[in-house]
């Protein structure tokens, strides 16, 4: 089952069905709101994980979270995290996606409920597209958590959002979050066991971060199949802090 369910192929073929579905909406609901979705972003009617990430991150009811006044969604999709955080409190949110019509996606839900003052939306691979000197309170990434094989060449841009090749994203993210971050803040990592949690571990090793479990959740996927698959919200922080 395990192999079954990290099958990157598998990912892969999701990604494209996604995108060519006969029933894929222009606009969905989540949280009791309406959302726009354009063509070649991430959709979250064919996945939990926008809910589980709004969840783990308790964005999902719209409470306000008084700790989190600055927040960075990586890899924001159609924006529905940034946008929940911003509704839910955080003065300042940056929503990053290297999908140049997910950042425009994020640019239309934010207006649509009104926060667009408070989220600014950023064409950035990870951090490339941020200032040097831009801190947060959160970072959190619901990752593209399946490991496709190093030497795999994208067909598409939507596919970044199923597969990581190599784990160079996971990299990344693990060695620079934390340096974003506002002296308490907190990097939080989306994961799940269709990924490969013990190549994560030891790319965090080797990074020189640990890994810890703040939250966990078993899922059964639906959509495409009836996998269960354990859904994980993991900080990252310096090793031995």
């Amino acid at each position: 089952m395990t192999l079954h369910v990290q099958n990157y192929e598998r990912s892969l073929e999701r990604s494209r069905t996604s995108l060519t579905r006969t029933d894929r909406p222009r606009t969905f609901h989540l949280c009791d709101r309406e959302w726009d979705l354009l063509d070649e972003v991430f959709a979250p009617v064919y996945s939990p994980s926008t809910g589980i990430g709004l969840d783990f991150l308790g964005l999902a009811g719209g409470t306000p979270a008084a700790s989190t006044r600055s927040f960075l969604d990586v890899g924001t999709g159609t924006g529905v995290i940034a946008v929940q955080a911003a509704l839910a409190g955080a003065e300042r949110v940056v929503a990053l996606d290297i999908n140049h019509r997910a950042v425009r996606n994020a640019d239309l839900n934010a207006r649509r409920h009104g926060v667009a003052a408070r989220v600014r939306s950023v064409h950035s691979d990870m951090f490339d597209g941020l200032a040097p000197d831009e801190r947060f309170d959160t970072v959190f990434w619901s990752s593209n958590y399946v490991l496709a094989p190093e030497g795999y060449q994208y067909r598409s841009i939507h596919e970044c959002a199923y597969v990581d090749v190599g784990y160079r994203a996971h990299r990344r993210f693990l060695a620079e979050a934390p340096e974003r971050l506002t002296p308490h803040g907190r990097a939080l990592l989306h994961f799940s066991t269709r990924g490969d949690l013990g190549a994560l571990h030891r790319i965090a090793d080797e990074c020189g971060r640990e890994l810890r479990t703040v939250s966990a959740v078993d899922v059964l996927e639906g959509v495409y199949g009836s996998d269960r698959v354990e859904h994980l919200l993991l900080e990252v922080v310096p090793a031995g802090r």
